[in-house]
């Protein structure tokens, strides 16, 4: 088998591969950059909480209309957005920390939506909600996560300066008047919707690792914000390419491939990244002693 055999065949092939990359592709386009801010914010775990948070909506979705995308999509929606501004109120209400906050809150989602959906599906039911149906797109799924990485790109471009001036500095941007309240809700808003989104195509637990693991890489390459939103971007459909390779000729299950591809990545990345990556700083550490 030739490289190219290897590599085009299977998405000049089969329709579903096309879709499946395409699917993908379209995820990490409007993820991957949000997964920047979170990094920089410190608050990659966020990412994990609020995917673990829509869960209870989507099982509320599935449980009124079968495997229903909008019913699903509102759930989440609804349901994502509740547990942030719930944890947001309890950090700033009482002593509890908004890190604490988020994960005291998803635990207590991800038991609920996991109950909801057992009380009436099967366990394939649960398994579409949790890990996703990457080779299984349609029409109607493909169209919503690209248009929810469109969405998300504009915003970004939108609020960019925004959202970087309040990773520096969120207080000084308060004093100074500055919009760092709309500008934070409009950004957990956009987390929201691509988790939301993009569970059609990797499934609740396994799409925040092409918000997060993409982003955490670049962090190793690049040192400006622009650069690591590109960088990432580029990351993540590289890993969704990669992992449906994988999948396709080696029959593996397609979303924990992805996510592994990407998990490869970001080893790679804090290993050998010219930005703070291990190798490099051993070669910084032995010409700093030898001089």
């Amino acid at each position: 088998m030739t490289l190219l055999d290897w590599t085009v065949a299977p998405f000049a092939d089969y329709a579903f591969m096309r879709r499946a990359l395409a699917g993908t592709s379209a995820a990490a386009l409007g993820a991957a950059p949000l997964g920047v801010f979170l990094v920089l914010r410190r608050m990659s775990l966020m990412g994990d909480a609020m995917s673990h948070a829509i869960l209870p909506g989507v099982a509320a979705g599935f449980l009124l209309s079968g495997l229903s995308l909008w019913a699903m999509l509102l759930g989440g929606l609804v349901t994502g957005l509740l547990v942030a501004v719930l944890a947001g109120v309890v950090a700033r209400l009482t002593p509890l920390r908004e890190d604490a906050s988020f994960a005291a809150f998803y635990l207590i989602s991800l038991g609920l939506g996991v109950l909801l959906v057992s009380m009436r599906g099967s366990n394939m039911d649960l398994l579409h909600v949790l890990f996703g149906t990457v080779l299984g797109l349609d029409d109607a799924s493909l169209l919503l996560v690209t248009s929810v990485a469109s969405v998300t790109l504009m915003a970004m471009a939108l609020l960019y300066r925004l959202l970087v001036a309040e990773c520096l500095d969120a207080g000084f941007l308060r004093a100074c008047g500055g919009r760092g309240t709309l500008a934070h809700m409009a950004f957990l808003v956009l987390v929201v919707v691509n988790l939301v989104a993009g569970f059609q195509v990797m499934g609740t637990l396994m799409v925040v690792g092409m918000m997060m693991l993409p982003a955490a890489a670049a962090r190793f390459w690049q040192p400006t914000v622009a650069g690591q939103i590109v960088l990432s971007a580029i990351f993540g459909i590289v890993s969704g390419l990669s992992g449906l390779l994988f999948s396709y000729h080696y029959n593996l299950p397609a979303s924990p491939a992805i996510i592994l591809a990407a998990g490869l990545a970001y080893l790679v990345s804090v290993a050998c990244g010219p930005q703070g990556g291990l190798l490099h700083g051993l070669m910084a550490h032995g010409r700093t002693r030898f001089r």
